[in-house]
Order: C-alpha cells, then sequence, then structure tokens
C-alpha cells in the first residue's frame, strides 16, 4: 500500500490542564517527614465501610490469585525497582522490603496493566512480577488485597525483550529479536499466564505495537539498520487475520509512543512525530531539521503528548534542556526551555495532565501542557549528571495517582513528592542502589 500522505489533523476538544484535587488523595494530610504518619491518612481515605470481609467473588474485576490473599483497610501501593543483580519490592509509603529477589543481568521494568504485576524484561523474555498488592472494584466501593510478592516463573518468550504498551485492557509486548508482538489480556494473570495473540511484523526491528480498545492495532515497521514505518490494522478475526488500514513510512528513527485523550497515538521520529487519530496517520513536523523526539508521556486527561527533543544530529550525548508539547488534535508542537538537562527517565504525568520533567539541577518541574508554562517547582535531589551509558543508573521518575517517586542512586534513595501540592513527602533509604523503578497502586 502506498504511504498514507500527510494529513491535516482535524479539530477537536482539548481538555484543559485542571489541577483541582481528586477524588481521593494518597498521603496529603500526613505529617512531612514522617513515613509511619503516611499510612494513617491514607487508611483513613480509603477505609471500607458496609460491606463484610472477604475474598474476591466471582463477580469481581481479578480471578483470586494462587497465593491466599489477606484483606485490607486500603490500598496498599508497592513500589518495584531494579538494582545491579536483583529486584526489590517496596511498600511504597515506608520503603520497608517485602522482597528483594536476586536476578542476574541488566533487567527492566514495565507495568503490565493490571494494577498489580509488573513484567521484567530479562533473559529468555518478560517475565511476571507478582507485587502483592491489588484492589477489586465492589459497587461503590473497592476491596484491598495483600499477597506475598513473587518474581513468578510465568514467562513470555522473546529473543530480545524491548518496548511493553499497555492500554484499554490491551498489553503488547514486542520482541526486538524477531519483530514479533505478543497480546493479552492483563487482567489474566492473576490466575498465571494469560491467553495470548502474536502478530509479526515484516522483519525484526526496535520497535513496538499499540492496540487500542476497540481492537485497532498499531505497529512499527524497519529493519536492524532502518525503521521509519507504522501501519495501522483493523481487530484480528477469528482466525487472526487484520485489514490493514492505514499506512506511513514517514517517521525516520521511529521510537517509543505514547497515547493522549481520545486514543490518539503519537510516534516519535527524527523529525516531529506521526500521529494516528480517528483512522488516519498525520505527520506533526518538527520546528527544527533535524528534531529527534524519543521518549514520550502520555496522559489520557490531555490532548497534548510530552516529549523529549534532540537538535544535534552529531552529538554523541546529547543533553537537551528543551522539550516537546505535541498537541495531538492540532498537529502543533511547541518546544519550551526548562533551564536544565534531562534523560529519558525523567518525564511523566500527573493524574490531571500536567506535564512533569525531572531536571538534572535536582528540580522537579510541572509543566502546563497547554500554555507550555512552568507552574511549579520544587528541589528533590541534589544536582546530578546523565550518566554516557544508557544502562546506568541515574535519578528516575514514577508516577502513580497523585505521588511521584523520584529515585536518587548517588544516596541510595527514594523521594516522594505530592503532586497536589508539589511538596515533598518523605524520602527513604535502600539497600541496593536503585536503576529503574515501576510504581503499582496496590
Amino acid at each position: 500500500m502506498i504511504d498514507t500522505p500527510p494529513q491535516t489533523i482535524p479539530p477537536a476538544t482539548t481538555p484543559g490542564f485542571d489541577r483541582q484535587p481528586r477524588r481521593i488523595r494518597s498521603f496529603r494530610n500526613g505529617l512531612r517527614g514522617s513515613p509511619q504518619a503516611i499510612i494513617g491518612p491514607l487508611a483513613a481515605l480509603l477505609v471500607l465501610s458496609g460491606c463484610g470481609a472477604g475474598s474476591p467473588g466471582a463477580d469481581a474485576a481479578d480471578a483470586t490469585p494462587p497465593a491466599v490473599p489477606t484483606e485490607a483497610a486500603a490500598a496498599t501501593p508497592r513500589l518495584v525497582a531494579t538494582y545491579d543483580g536483583g529486584v526489590m519490592v517496596l511498600d511504597a509509603a515506608t520503603g520497608d522490603i517485602v522482597l528483594d529477589e536476586p536476578l542476574a543481568g541488566f533487567n527492566r521494568l514495565n507495568a503490565a496493566g493490571d494494577g498489580r504485576h509488573v513484567l521484567v524484561s530479562t533473559s529468555g523474555g518478560f517475565r511476571a512480577l507478582d507485587a502483592g498488592a491489588w484492589s477489586v472494584p465492589h459497587g461503590d466501593h473497592d476491596h484491598h488485597y495483600t499477597a506475598p510478592p513473587a518474581l513468578t516463573d510465568h514467562l513470555f518468550p522473546a529473543t530480545e525483550p524491548g518496548h511493553v504498551v499497555h492500554h484499554g485492557g490491551h498489553t503488547v509486548l514486542f520482541d526486538d529479536g524477531t519483530g514479533r508482538a505478543t497480546g493479552f489480556d492483563p487482567a489474566g494473570l492473576a490466575e498465571g499466564m494469560p491467553v495470548t495473540r502474536q502478530d509479526q511484523a515484516p522483519a525484526a526491528h526496535h520497535g513496538l505495537a499499540v492496540e487500542l480498545e476497540d481492537g485497532t492495532l498499531l505497529m512499527t515497521s524497519g529493519t536492524a539498520d532502518s525503521r521509519s514505518g507504522i501501519t495501522a490494522s483493523g481487530p484480528a478475526g477469528p482466525s487472526g487475520q487484520r485489514t490493514e488500514v492505514a499506512r506511513s513510512g514517514q517517521c525516520p528513527g521511529v521510537h517509543g509512543a505514547a497515547i493522549a485523550a481520545g486514543e490518539a497515538v503519537a510516534f516519535g521520529c527524527e523529525d516531529g512525530m506521526l500521529v494516528y487519530r480517528q483512522g488516519r496517520l498525520a505527520k506533526v513536523q518538527a520546528p527544527t531539521a533535524y528534531g529527534r523526539v524519543g521518549n514520550q508521556a502520555g496522559s489520557d486527561a490531555s490532548a497534548v503528548v510530552l516529549g523529549d527533543y534532540k537538535s544535534d544530529p552529531d552529538a554523541d550525548l546529547e543533553r537537551p534542556t528543551r522539550v516537546s508539547l505535541t498537541n495531538t488534535a492540532t498537529g502543533a508542537m511547541e518546544l519550551v526551555e526548562t533551564g536544565a538537562s534531562y534523560s529519558f527517565r525523567s518525564l511523566g504525568r500527573t493524574p490531571e495532565g500536567g506535564a512533569l520533567v525531572l531536571g538534572t539541577d535536582g528540580r522537579l518541574r510541572l509543566i502546563d501542557p497547554d500554555s507550555g508554562k512552568t507552574t511549579e517547582s520544587v528541589a528533590v535531589t541534589r544536582p546530578w549528571k546523565e550518566p554516557r551509558e544508557w544502562q546506568q543508573p541515574r535519578p528516575s521518575l514514577a508516577v502513580q495517582d497523585d505521588i511521584a517517586y523520584v529515585s536518587e542512586p548517588g544516596t541510595r534513595t527514594v523521594h516522594l513528592v505530592d503532586l497536589d501540592s508539589m511538596e515533598s513527602l518523605v524520602s527513604y533509604r535502600l539497600p541496593h542502589t536503585p536503576n529503574e523503578l515501576a510504581a503499582i497502586p496496590g
């Protein structure tokens, strides 16, 4: 099929940036600086009433896990962190270690999409880690459960495990070594290995795939030497076949993607972005000849995608200070000067869609995605410098609900920031130097 020509993105209503408090705010009323004081207010906010205790019933969204669960009075957020030689699961509020599992090699973390499991990219594929905390909707409230966390034996095979994307009840794993995308319903992880389905790219490459709520599949294409294509295909039929609905080769060096409001999907390119929206692929041109957006953070509360932005094609290691804000509804890209460099682990979004950037000056900035203005910032870590090797630890940002978790490898510390007030809550030390982070709501 001939590449879909560049199209003007049709106008749409862009959700505004709203910093009103959410219905439930974890940690907000806790005493600053005291990990133990955080738990009480959290429990008070989430405590159950008017419903008897018990294990998840047949009408629950998540199946009963093999381990016998314990019902808790409140959600128990967990934080997962890799280190050189293993992976840790922490009580996110206190920093208490609930699992410390040796695991050789350089391991990466990916949220599985069910609010409970993390997929560890490791030797042989993607391995499921049960963080041991989850919630089950029950009418007008939730029931909350804990169980011993475990690095399970459930493995999704991959020769070169790459990107993981979860959205709309679908999780898709991409194997760079084969070009195979493996999709499944993450709720099935509660009972072990879920039923999977496979889609195949024409050739192996460093890519990714995204499945939308209706089953439409977006997949990158390319080779080990070059990649610039994105294909959209309709939902899989009874025998797994799909019908192509759109294709474009206008995304040189395609890397990463983020999902915005209205299921707009923005793929990063070396000359801007390529956006899939309402059945069409449209080019968003960078304001500079070379403008690489390789890492993105999206929000279903905003039409704007936050991305990094590199403009020097000859740099061995470019340390940019500008970020990109791409409006998927209008097709406009704005560059915002942050005043400090950052890394690929520095980007995040608030529940209301605010853009978060962790700078090498140690400050966490909140940017209004619509105006591009920095509205607030807070000092979190000491100043730091991005390592030359991307695998090396550096301060990393993970966001869950209204809490930002920021690691500081130099001091083996994790800092918690309340995103509603942009105030530091508490910090705790770890027994190992943290590398990657993943936050679980519990």
